[in-house]
């Protein structure tokens, strides 16, 4: 189970998580955006994998290696920015977290950025496509789950190929599943689920993008593993891997819960 506190930054590992209509708690509550008020992601800065943010009660704390850790205090009383998750998407409100941040991170990432976070959850009119969910800064829908199975055969695949086997890091999910075959996960789109105490909508599959071929660790960029889901998982003009999920309302996941399709 893992969150991502800031959009593209490092994962979280949590053993539970309260499941909010927008996400696991904590998760892409914050977003780095250029001069422009754009959000910036790993897709253009592979140096996000350097920052590890853990939120707090009053605000977060950013982290990375060779620097000192930030307090950054929960943003009020500044006017909000207008602010876009990505540049095809309509501005929403967002609070400023303040020079201090925007001076740490910058130095981290090499470029003017500022943070901020939203001052409340994304509704489906500040998409470009509407789903009829509500979202953090995520790029779509509020939680993505994986299967450790699936990763299995994409590295079967790979090693067929002649090239390294992936981590699943490198498709940063929120609940990585066990215990089902490879794939099994494609047949619960459409249906609901039970996780623990808390109930979903799978939504449908993933479409995959650039940032899966970036080390989650160093930051180096390859080809892999896009090619090779070009070859043995390209369907309805995407690359496909993992599900995604919306929450059907609040309750509680925990490492060991049991996912179970209920229609």
């Amino acid at each position: 189970m893992h969150t991502y506190p800031v959009k593209g930054c490092h994962r979280l590992d949590h053993d539970g998580a309260r499941v909010e209509p927008w996400g696991l708690a904590g998760d892409r509550r914050w977003l780095v955006v250029d001069a422009d008020g754009v959000g910036i992601t790993q897709r253009e800065t592979t140096a996000l994998v350097g920052l590890r943010a853990v939120p707090r009660d009053d605000g977060l704390v950013l982290r990375a290696a060779g620097r000192p850790d930030l307090d950054v205090a929960e943003p009020t009383g500044a006017p909000p920015l207008p602010v876009r998750v990505f540049r095809n998407r309509l501005p929403v409100p967002a609070l400023p977290a303040g020079r201090a941040a925007d001076d740490w991170l910058g130095a981290l990432l090499g470029r003017p950025v500022r943070l901020a976070r939203p001052t409340r959850h994304l509704a489906p009119g500040d998409r470009a496509h509407d789903t009829g969910d509500r979202v953090s800064f995520a790029d779509e829908y509020p939680l993505l789950l994986a299967a450790t199975a699936s990763l299995d055969a994409l590295n079967a695949w790979l090693a067929g190929a002649g090239e390294e086997p992936v981590p699943m890091s490198r498709f940063r999910p929120n609940l990585v599943v066990t215990g089902i075959p490879a794939w099994a996960e494609d047949d619960w789109a459409g249906r609901r689920l039970r996780i623990g105490s808390a109930r979903f909508r799978a939504a449908g599959s993933c479409g995959r993008c650039v940032v899966t071929t970036t080390d989650q660790e160093t930051g180096a960029r390859g080809k892999e593993p896009l090619r090779t889901l070009g070859r043995h998982r390209s369907i309805g003009g995407k690359l496909l891997f993992g599900l995604h999920l919306v929450p059907d309302g609040p309750g509680v996941v925990r490492v060991g819960d049991p996912v179970e399709p209920t229609d």
